[in-house]
């Protein structure tokens, strides 16, 4: 059996070597063997030449370009270049533990309607910021509970991020949507499950994931996924899940609340309990992710960021697709790095 890896890059020079070292590193079922596409967005550093100097070592790695440079593309660009009967997506920040292909293979037995399988997600901090963020994102109070990302055990998922999936399940529910620039996959699991089928996630799988450094590419990304989660729903004519209502709900509340709260006191006053509450629940979450002062401060400043970003992108989306009908402005069609 072959099985196929896309890594979408676009200048990874920092990572794609080791990313690239992990995928062979691993143990594979002695009648598997392993072919590796990196599709890569017209990279302007030195991540084409660090592969190429890696074809000498592993004959199965193949460089294809992404013209379009944009994710979903090269998603497609890989599943219609794989020969494999199964088709793995890693991105090129992210390193597979050794048992990670062989543990998702072994999924699929689970159960037949089994259509996509991930892993867990360990973090890799680049430097403190990196280090906080990672800490905000592992908790419930920030991404949302039932989010891949702070599964603790195995089990089926609406959605997964470092996903396999069967060759046949694109000739079942077609590739990926290239208008998408963000929640590409979310969309198209949506698909699997909205047809009765199932994504399992193994825990004993696991990814490493180089976090983020940086606030404001933080900013933009959960920018970008507010807006583009609504794009989602309104191709999919549907909430795809509950808990991407919370930051809308918590933007809109606080909107709203202070333009009432300049025409009534007993407004104002309860506009102002409320946002006490929610900066003490904030304080809380922090608390139980690290007990130094200064981190318990930064890690409530991240979780603002990560409700009031996706929040404010969300209702950006519901402005441009449903009130104005317009299309993705050109700003949001550009990935954060």
């Amino acid at each position: 059996m072959l099985l196929s890896v896309i890594i979408p890059a676009r200048n990874e020079e920092s990572a794609i070597e080791k990313c690239i070292e992990h995928i062979y590193d691993n143990q594979l079922p002695e009648d598997t063997e392993l072919e590796v596409l990196v599709i890569d967005g017209l990279s302007t550093d030195q991540t084409i030449s660090k592969v190429e100097q890696l074809q000498t070592k592993y004959l199965s790695l193949r460089i294809i370009s992404n013209d379009a440079q944009t994710t979903p593309t090269a998603f497609n660009i890989g599943i219609n270049n794989a020969k494999g009967e199964y088709i793995q997506i890693v991105g090129a920040r992210q390193f597979l533990s050794q048992n990670y292909l062989s543990e998702a293979l072994k999924s699929f037995q689970i159960d037949a309607s089994i259509k996509c399988v991930g892993g867990g997600v360990e973090n890799v901090y680049l430097n403190e910021k990196s280090k906080i963020i990672a800490l905000a994102m592992d908790s419930p109070f920030g991404v949302g509970g039932g989010n891949f990302r702070i599964a603790k055990s195995s089990g089926y998922v609406d959605t997964v991020g470092t996903p396999m999936y069967p060759k046949s399940a694109f000739e079942e529910f077609g590739l990926f949507d290239e208008k998408l620039v963000r929640n590409q996959d979310d969309e198209y699991n949506y698909r699997i499950t909205s047809q009765g089928y199932k994504i399992y996630q193994n825990k004993d799988a696991v990814i490493q994931y180089m976090v983020r450094a940086s606030f404001g590419n933080l900013k933009k990304q959960y920018y970008q996924y507010g807006y583009w989660k609504v794009y989602v729903n309104k191709k999919v004519k549907s909430i795809t899940t509950i808990r991407q209502l919370f930051p809308f709900a918590l933007v809109s509340y606080t909107i709203l609340g202070l333009l009432l709260s300049l025409f009534n006191s007993y407004i104002a006053i309860a506009f102002g309990a409320t946002m006490l509450l929610y900066i003490g629940i904030s304080l809380f979450f922090a608390f139980r992710k690290s007990k130094n002062p200064k981190e318990i401060a930064i890690i409530t400043w991240t979780f603002w960021i990560l409700h009031y970003s996706y929040g404010l992108g969300y209702l950006k989306g519901i402005l441009d697709f449903f009130i104005l009908s317009k299309g993705p402005t050109s700003q949001n069609t550009t990935l954060s790095r």
